[in-house]
């Protein structure tokens, strides 16, 4: 038989009860190594007279096109998102240009505003100066309300702002703790693919991530990689190989 394609895999939580299973999402690639350390036993000629196998390490990787914040919180931190985001506006235009007393502009998200990422000047590109109050020209200040203060020099001018904001209801977003040592999420996986009416599929029984890569790149889409490493379940078993084809 043949295999052919990226396959799909799910991981389902084993360490809590009633996990849902997560689609790790357009997989790109997956990869599962088996990684056995040998000692090899020599007398006096080159070649060994024989080999002892010892510890076998586990590890598994999955490329991934679709974006699961879900997987991301359940499978490698441990967590379960809550509703809303942390959003970004970048370049938003001001409403007009600086106006006269009180020399003021306020951001479309005043009432969810967190924090200022800069005022650029959208005539020049040139990036204002933030002070704490009292602007002087080139200068800007900013209050919790996402009210941006100018001086009075730069009335007229228009400007770009870039900030943080909170959307309460839409999305979903987790904070990431710095948890006590051994904390440890772990889960079960699934991976099947098929070809031609046949399939290939392995169950691992219990996994946890090792390692959580997100890369951006011009002019592309983004593949973020998601390695885990897998061990033994109390049964003593470790996954289950399956094949469409007796051979």
């Amino acid at each position: 038989m043949y295999s052919f394609g990226s396959g799909v895999l799910i991981g389902t939580r084993n360490d809590i009860p009633n996990a849902t299973p997560v689609n790790f999402g357009l997989v790109q690639a997956v990869t599962i190594d088996e990684a056995a350390t040998v000692k090899e036993l020599y007398g006096q000629n080159q070649r060994p007279v024989a080999i002892g196998r010892g510890t076998i390490k586990t590890t598994g990787k999955a490329s991934v096109a679709r974006i699961s914040g879900l997987a991301l919180a359940s499978l490698f931190y441990g967590y379960t998102p809550v509703a809303g985001q942390l959003a970004t506006a970048f370049g938003e235009a001001g409403t007009g240009p600086i106006p006269a007393t009180p020399f003021q502009l306020t951001v479309v998200n005043t009432a969810t505003f967190v924090d200022d990422l800069g005022v650029i000047n959208a005539a020049t590109g040139i990036p204002f100066t933030k002070v704490a109050a009292v602007p002087a020209v080139g200068q800007y200040s900013v209050s919790a309300a996402g009210i941006y203060t100018f001086a009075a020099a730069d009335t007229g001018k228009t400007v770009l702002f870039s900030y943080t904001y909170t959307i309460p209801t839409v999305g979903q977003k987790f904070v990431v703790k710095n948890e006590l040592l051994g904390f440890t999420p772990t889960f079960s996986a699934q991976f099947y693919t098929t070809f031609q009416g046949q399939q290939v599929s392995v169950k691992i029984n219990n996994a946890t991530s090792s390692k959580f890569s997100f890369a951006t790149k011009l002019e592309d889409f983004a593949i973020p990689d998601f390695e885990f490493s897998c061990f033994a379940d109390a049964a003593g078993n470790v996954m289950t190989w399956s094949f469409g084809e007796a051979s």
